[in-house]
């Protein structure tokens, strides 16, 4: 009896947010370790699929690092990253685009679909919705090429809402076209944050594995529960967040930026932490806002 009624007060504290978020466009970017562990993602996925049965909208973004670095040594391909992006020529755009368009998207739709609820793959070798152009890194004043590496400079904004009014979870893979027709392979975080701003949705969730932003990047218990924008400039200005945590609350800031009411930062490795983040009191990662 003792575990219904805990049940049944969860639920009650559930109830408000439920009421609160009815209708409200969410962004999920999947990435990290969560994409490795198909149980975990399973979990991720019945968190969304609860989102969508109580009238929430939720889009997802994914990325696919690891699997993509495993298909190219398969593939003979040497896995080259500069300044922290991936190089990406034609033939690893090739195993890029197969691997996050006909393995992982077609796996995440299949799954979501399979729950009950409905779900449509948004990539390039379908129904593509986002556009950009190539991305030049500068160092020493001078421009470093990735090869077909791109940045978001437009979000089919429209065609993502009529999905989420017809009850379909958008499912996008972050690689774009350009003006040509060409394919760009996109850092994740990043089209993530700008499906976010050009929905302005109502919440941005990055679920990684990390359980959110450090006061001390070398201390687990530091976490920071909530921070300003203001906060999260400084900690970039003074070092404390770098490396593959500044894509992330980069895209938080981008997201802010266009009118997103909040962001978070979530641990996808804890069973159900997009209810927990989204549907509880206390949370369990990061929150940034104005």
């Amino acid at each position: 009896m003792e575990k219904a009624i805990t049940k049944a007060k969860m639920l009650i504290e559930a109830l408000g947010y439920i009421q609160r978020f009815a209708g409200k466009t969410v962004v999920v970017k999947i990435g990290g370790a969560v994409m490795d562990n198909e149980q975990t993602l399973t979990e991720l996925l019945t968190d969304v699929v609860f989102m969508n049965t109580v009238g929430m909208r939720p889009v997802i973004v994914h990325g696919g690092g690891k699997a993509i670095s495993k298909a190219m040594g398969d593939h003979g391909l040497e896995v080259q990253f500069v300044q922290g992006r991936r190089y990406t020529d034609q033939r690893t755009l090739t195993v890029v685009e197969h691997i996050l368009c006909n393995e992982i998207n077609r796996r995440i739709v299949t799954t979501i679909q399979e729950m009950g609820s409905s779900a449509m793959a948004l990539h390039t070798l379908g129904s593509c919705v986002l556009f950009g152009e190539r991305l030049f890194l500068e160092e020493d004043g001078r421009k470093i090429d990735l090869g077909q590496v791109g940045r978001i400079t437009e979000v089919n904004a429209r065609l993502i809402e009529l999905l989420c009014q017809a009850d379909t979870i958008p499912v996008l893979t972050p690689l774009a076209r350009d003006r040509a027709g060409g394919k760009l392979n996109c850092n994740a975080d990043t089209a993530a944050g700008e499906v976010a701003a050009a929905l302005k949705a109502d919440k941005f969730v990055v679920v990684s594995d990390t359980h959110g932003i450090r006061a001390d990047p070398d201390d687990p218990n530091s976490r920071i529960s909530d921070a300003t924008e203001k906060q999260i400039q400084k900690m970039i200005e003074d070092g404390v967040i770098a490396g593959g945590m500044l894509p992330k609350v980069e895209a938080c800031l981008r997201a802010l930026d266009a009118g997103v009411g909040r962001t978070h930062i979530i641990d996808g490795r804890l069973p159900h932490s997009l209810l927990l983040e989204i549907y509880t009191d206390e949370g369990i990662g990061t929150v940034v806002h104005k």
